[in-house]
């Protein structure tokens, strides 16, 4: 067990007694699995476009099958990836508290595909897709009598298919942003995961959560603007320190 990535016993102890733990996780966690960070992924034919010229309404409404080439690509290098430890150890750790709640800034679905249930997605789902005018999902056999997207919606003759994910200048939706708030509220100990701690409003959720007294551990290579206020911090990647602190929490309960 690396001791470098172990949480102090009292923040252990606090773990093991915790009635409710929230989970904040951003790029660096897919980013672990090989999934570029957004504006890292502006490569080869892509790197003369500004993100914002590919992920935003207005860019889908100017040139919808340039965008939805760009998602193509994007959910094929999705698709190849896979769950790593650190995606792992948060299964292991839902099994080993009374109540987990998982808030994740990602559209990989990686989470869910490690095992992790009731994931509160705050950015949407990159494999899924929606109507561009009415929001309604479109279901993936639509989506395949089209290769040639962006396919026409099913539900209204000028809606075109489009990622179910958030774009610069839209809102994220309501039902996950009052789960995430109403997590935060009532979590008695909240883990921040590879995130700047810079994009609202998730990144106020860990600080929703010391304000009702939660303890508060970072996980990230590089501070942050949260770092400051974390009772622990680890610079390290999910992998290295969720599978040591899952393995403390696993002795703390096997031992009482």
């Amino acid at each position: 067990m690396t001791v470098e990535f172990k949480l102090t016993e009292p923040l252990l102890e606090r773990l093991g007694q915790a009635r409710h733990v929230m989970v904040l996780t951003g790029a660096g966690m897919s980013a672990e699995s090989g999934i570029p960070t957004f504006r890292d992924a502006q490569t080869g034919l892509w790197a003369k476009f500004k993100p914002e010229e590919l992920a935003t309404p207005e860019a889908f409404e100017l040139n919808p099958a340039r965008v939805w080439q760009w998602y193509e690509e994007r959910r094929q290098q999705v698709a190849r990836a896979q769950p790593h430890a650190g995606h792992r150890a948060l299964v292991k750790m839902q099994r080993l508290v009374p109540s987990l709640s998982l808030i994740t800034q990602n559209v990989d679905g990686l989470h869910q595909l490690a095992g992790s249930q009731d994931v509160c997605e705050l950015h949407g789902n990159i494999h899924r897709s929606k109507c561009s005018v009415t929001h309604r999902p479109i279901s993936r056999e639509w989506l395949a009598d089209s290769p040639h997207g962006p396919p026409h919606s099913p539900y209204v003759r000028h809606g075109l298919a489009r990622p179910d994910v958030v774009w610069f200048g839209e809102v994220l939706p309501q039902e996950a942003v009052d789960t995430a708030m109403a997590a935060a509220a009532r979590c008695t100990f909240c883990f921040s995961i590879g995130t700047t701690s810079l994009v609202h409003p998730a990144a106020s959720l860990p600080l929703i959560a010391l304000e009702h007294g939660s303890a508060l551990v970072e996980i990230n290579p590089s501070e942050t603007p949260l770092s400051l206020q974390a009772d622990q911090c680890f610079r390290g990647t999910a992998s290295e320190v969720l599978t040591v602190i899952v393995s403390q929490l696993r002795d703390l309960k096997t031992n009482r």
